[in-house]
């Protein structure tokens, strides 16, 4: 996005205060709790995009929106023959592999780089977003106006939007009853989707639709559900921990926390270390461009202009399978039969053998490879700074620094892997487990609130650019053989 570039001083903590009602449940009622919130910044030698002071989020949009709509009728008039690449019958039975084919505007994967957000890389973005303390790790709600805007918000714009997303967070109870009509063994995921769903009776999207709505408007209700849905899921998420692992006991909301560290204190934890921590995590995890499974779901279904609860729920099945969200919670178990085999002070020749063994029996080492990254995560990489600085002495962190020497070796002997370096799961599961937080099944539903941020910013920007209904060309084997055959 093309934006008017400034240099902001940073060099000075910034703080400010808000009062708000944040609203939770305990039992079956719903309790609002008053309180403060204050936020600095961190110095930055960045030049880099920066909001103008006083301007909302919803503001800022109308203003962008319709200069990137013209920016796309133009892309396509002049471009729209242009080719991008050829398709291979290894792209079409391979996943679609390499293939291009979505525009996402949000975020772009780079095989060499990994992510940049809106252009920025995560630590420049760990360097230029408001933080909660000086030198602490960004906030959520700042990557969110990022990804939306473009542009790094003040710390008034993140402070406005805190106190926004906190007067949205409200649930109704029957959320929580639909939730409770699951058995408390159920998969801390389907609770988790099963929330979302009911959250959609109240969707704006569905009923401006239902009443007739001009298509250039359909993005400002899919606004309102968003930043309703963003604001919704750490309390349904939280839920379904206390549920499942806390006999029940429902902890009600702080709005004198913002909102990563808000979700770790409605967990249970309120050690200022795992709060930092949730706020790095919400952030790294919350986009990976579109072609992932979790984010390409949740454009695909609301490409049928299914609302954004329908559209994240649907994404959420997708980041629930083993080859995508659910590795974090893989990455853990398997770290852990590691320890019950081998001791916590295993060799690093112990290791090979059990990666060894771990490969020999058909299965794979989670953790470790990426489907378009070609150099080792940097999601991967400021956990592991994350861990030095926190926890360096922890057990676990220390096997993990082990296999990130002993494992990528191995794999590139196997000669099969085009990525054999570690990923952002390989590192998540470990921090967790340090600050108390164990339960390994649950670690998906994490990255599930973190992916709200991405996925609901694309789509709002879905929506005002008016982008098409998603129907690619599916063929056969017999269609491949017989155009293969003409073609050679």
């Amino acid at each position: 996005m093309t934006t008017n570039c400034s240099r902001l001083n940073q060099s000075k903590l910034l703080v400010c205060v808000a009062k708000n009602k944040c609203t939770n449940r305990t039992g079956n009622k719903l309790r609002k709790i008053g309180g403060k919130t204050a936020y600095g910044v961190k110095n930055s030698p960045t030049r880099i995009p920066f909001s103008n002071l006083g301007d909302d989020l919803n503001s800022q949009l109308r203003e962008l929106i319709p200069e990137q709509q013209e920016r796309l009728k133009k892309l396509k008039k002049e471009y729209g023959k242009v080719q991008l690449g050829n398709i291979t019958v290894d792209m079409v039975i391979g996943g679609m592999r390499g293939m291009t084919g979505l525009l996402w505007e949000t975020s772009l994967l780079d095989p060499e780089e990994g992510i940049r957000f809106r252009g920025m890389s995560i630590p420049e973005c760990q360097n230029v977003l408001p933080a909660a303390k000086p030198g602490g790790e960004p906030l959520p709600e700042g990557l969110l106006w990022l990804l939306l805007t473009g542009k790094v918000p003040t710390k008034d714009q993140v402070d406005s939007l805190s106190k926004e997303l906190r007067a949205r967070a409200t649930i109704p109870d029957y959320v929580y009853k639909t939730i409770d009509a699951l058995p408390v063994t159920a998969h801390p995921m389907t609770q988790f989707a099963t929330g979302v769903m009911a959250l959609q009776v109240r969707s704006e999207f569905q009923k401006t639709y239902e009443k007739g709505i001009h298509k250039s408007k359909f993005w400002e209700p899919t606004y309102e559900d968003c930043l309703s849905l963003i604001a919704q899921v750490p309390i349904v998420a939280s839920y379904v921990y206390r549920r499942m692992y806390k006999k029940g006991e429902v902890i009600p909301g702080d709005d004198s926390l913002d909102y990563g560290g808000n979700f770790a204190h409605m967990l249970g934890f309120d050690d200022p270390a795992m709060l930092e921590l949730m706020r790095l995590y919400l952030t790294i995890h919350s986009d990976h461009e579109g072609g992932n499974v979790s984010a390409h779901t949740g454009h695909l279904v609301a490409s049928a202009l299914s609302d954004p609860y329908l559209s994240f729920a649907a994404a959420l099945n997708g980041l629930a399978g083993p080859l995508h969200g659910l590795a974090n919670q893989e990455v853990l178990l398997w770290i852990k039969s590691v320890i019950e085999e081998c001791g916590e002070n295993v060799s690093k020749e112990h290791l090979q053998d059990y990666v060894w063994k771990t490969l020999n029996s058909g299965k794979v080492v989670p953790g470790f490879g990426h489907g378009v990254l070609r150099k080792t995560d940097p999601r991967y990489t400021c956990q592991r700074e994350f861990a030095l600085k926190h926890l360096p002495d922890d057990p676990l962190f220390k096997l993990v620094s082990n296999l990130y020497e002993v494992v990528p070796p191995i794999l590139l002997e196997l000669g099969k892997v085009k990525n054999p370096w570690p990923n952002v799961d390989a590192h998540s599961g470990v921090l967790l487990n340090h600050y108390g937080l164990t339960e390994a099944r649950y670690y998906t539903v994490l990255f599930g609130v973190s992916r709200s941020i991405g996925i609901c910013a694309q789509l709002i920007w879905d929506r005002a650019l008016g982008l098409a209904l998603e129907r690619p060309k599916s063929v056969t084997m017999e269609w491949l053989e017989n155009y293969c055959k003409k073609a050679l």
